[in-house]
């Protein structure tokens, strides 16, 4: 399978809207509870590329995952951190697409400037039907640490979850 990563634009904001849903309705993996709107999509990958990256996977033409990074709190003295967010289609899962988009975000981070990465990871002790440990797996092999942890801090499906906070350093802190 050839993996093409490249460039998002607010063009393809239907194909990553279609990704994203199944995690709003069907996981405890995104703690947002409606889906957002097309509208809304757009202005969120508009947002983000004025400053981060945000980048597509594509096999045979088809946008299959994406992952872009984020500001990390909002202000200034943050401005060497970046907060990372992926999303796969889960059909594609587990096949090395994930590892390919980190590992060119984080070579463009790092081009930038950005010496610390965090990732927020929903987290439940005794996996559900809704969210299981892939993410906190996932990350912790690529590097990441957990550093820390917010105790039933969302609710959804009716279910309280905790949020685990990975982070790992990407650069020298001179």
């Amino acid at each position: 399978m050839q993996i093409k990563i490249r460039q998002a634009t607010v063009a393809d904001a239907e194909s990553l809207l279609k990704i994203y849903a199944y995690y709003v309705t069907e996981t405890a993996i995104s703690f947002e509870i409606k889906i957002p709107t097309l509208t809304n999509f757009r202005a969120r990958i508009s947002q983000t590329l004025k400053k981060f990256p945000y980048l597509v996977a594509e096999v045979e033409n088809k946008i299959v995952g994406y992952a872009y990074a984020h500001e990390f709190v909002g202000r200034e003295a943050y401005k060497f951190s970046a907060e990372l967010t992926i999303y796969l289609d889960k059909n594609f899962r587990g096949v090395g697409i994930g590892k390919k988009l980190y590992t060119e975000l984080e070579n463009i981070l790092q081009a930038q400037g950005i010496k610390n990465l965090y990732a927020c990871v929903g987290w439940i002790e005794i996996e559900d039907e809704f969210l299981n440990h892939a993410s906190a797996n996932f990350h912790q092999h690529l590097g990441f640490k957990i550093c820390g942890k917010f105790t039933k801090c969302g609710n959804k499906f009716n279910r309280w979850y905790d949020m685990i906070w990975l982070e790992k350093i990407i650069g020298e802190h001179n």
